[in-house]
């Protein structure tokens, strides 16, 4: 079908409700157009993409977004709870960023590399200093997640000279080499490539409560003791692992044992960062200033970009190593640093941290109050406007999440066993759409064959 044939995208709704309407479901999705679709798609696309346990049965596919609602090709409008794996912050089309890219697009597309930057690089790398905690600070722009979380591994090895990592099971830091090597989410992930990864990588529990902590904390300090250690790497709240928000203790114990050790603590803020977890910084929460802060997703506002972000002694590392660079074609591509730039300031003026921690707590006890109580749901955890609803198995969360796409939700699974419902909608959604999905979430599970 010609996209000029495609449905209109919304209803007819203008002003303040735009892009914040209820679903509408005019075919049971897949529709036969998205069943086209996708069919298409899987004449073509590699299945590394793919993973049994976490991949729909039933695809839809989007043909039109904005705010918190997505059209798909037959025509259906959905309420997006998933926004981007929590990369659209301000939600689909956000007018700032939409602005800024508008008027880049007519100006310059990408500067040269690291030779020659355009303006929009000067001023997001600007903005993204002003946003480390403490001290002269300097940042290195990035294309992905696991980019940003390549760049903070290799300027932790260069400023301490040890090649060691700590990271935590259940964590996810991206499918790049270095970070691949750190991904304690499923073991499948890297178990083939074992042989070409840092063999110098050790493994922690991620606590989830107070009687874990002291396991995770001892764990970390028997690695430390190798004295081989150049970096922790933590997310300050477990993301793909299950939206847990870990005791507060947790990041303050770390920083501590970490310098103690003569290591580093790497704060992997990809998902928490910039006001998804209810503050700009999620490791900051409690005071902690982590040594290196990986920023991205949210951060393009919808286009690839990230950053690492570090104080300055430790960013100098790099000019210790005459001749290491890390470095991209595309490193700090002006359409993607004016869209980083618009978005950093909407979070700010809008104050979009603020409102995702008092909406964030609101959504979590609306949820409790709803279904806590529910044989099938094991927990309700997160923070600001990440937030996780654990089943008792990936079988129930698959199903649910199905029921709900036919309801007009679109949401994603996450947990080691894919067994939780990951929500993280725009930090711009109304509280209203919230309200009713938790009413629909609870006729769903009122509904599940016994």
């Amino acid at each position: 079908m010609p996209l000029s044939e495609l449905p209109p995208p919304m209803g007819t709704t203008s002003g303040a409700s735009a892009g914040q309407e209820s679903p509408l479901i005019r075919v049971p999705p897949p529709g036969p157009m998205s069943r086209h679709w996708a069919q298409r798609l899987a004449r073509v696309e590699c299945r590394a993409l793919f993973h049994p346990e976490d991949t729909p049965s039933d695809p839809i596919v989007y043909a039109f977004s904005l705010g918190s609602n997505v059209a798909d090709v037959d025509g259906n409008r959905y309420v997006d709870l998933a926004a981007g794996f929590g990369a659209l912050l301000l939600g689909h089309g956000a007018s700032r960023p939409s602005r800024s890219l508008e008027m880049q697009l007519q100006r310059t597309w990408t500067g040269l590399g690291d030779l020659y930057p355009s303006d929009a690089k000067v001023a997001l790398l600007e903005r993204l200093v002003s946003l480390y905690p403490k001290g002269p600070s300097r940042a290195l722009l990035c294309q992905s997640g696991s980019d940003a979380v390549t760049a903070a591994i290799k300027t932790a090895v260069l400023h301490t000279d040890r090649p060691g990592i700590i990271a935590f099971e259940g964590a996810y830091h991206g499918m790049g080499y270095g970070p691949l090597a750190a991904c304690g989410y499923r073991e499948s992930f890297r178990s083939p490539f074992a042989r070409q990864l840092n063999p110098f990588v050790r493994f922690a529990p991620y606590p989830h409560n107070e009687s874990d902590l002291d396991r995770a904390l001892q764990s970390v300090q028997h690695h430390l003791a190798h004295g081989d250690i150049a970096a922790i790497i933590v997310e300050p709240v477990l993301g793909r692992g299950g939206c847990i928000d870990p005791p507060a203790s947790f990041l303050p114990s770390l920083f501590t044992l970490a310098h103690q050790a003569g290591a580093l603590l790497i704060a992997d803020e990809i998902w928490t960062g910039l006001g998804r977890a209810g503050a700009m910084l999620a490791s900051n929460r409690q005071n902690v200033v982590a040594d290196i802060l990986c920023l991205g997703k949210g951060l393009g506002g919808g286009l690839p970009i990230s950053a690492c972000l570090a104080a300055e002694d430790v960013m100098n590392a790099w000019t210790r190593n005459p001749g290491v660079i890390h470095t991209s074609t595309f490193q700090g591509n002006a359409l993607a640093c004016s869209t980083a730039v618009a978005t950093i300031d909407s979070v700010r003026s809008q104050k979009l941290d603020e409102r995702a921690g008092r909406v964030g707590n609101a959504f979590q006890q609306w949820l409790r109050l709803a279904i806590g109580s529910y044989p099938q749901v094991q927990a309700i955890t997160g923070a600001g406007l990440m937030v996780g609803v654990a089943f008792d198995s990936g079988t129930t969360a698959s199903t649910v999440a199905h029921a709900l796409l036919q309801r007009g939700y679109i949401v994603v699974t996450g947990g080691p066993n894919a067994n939780t419902l990951t929500l993280t909608p725009p930090l711009t959604i109304h509280e209203d759409l919230l309200e009713k999905f938790v009413d629909c979430l609870a006729d769903v599970l009122a509904n599940l064959p016994r």
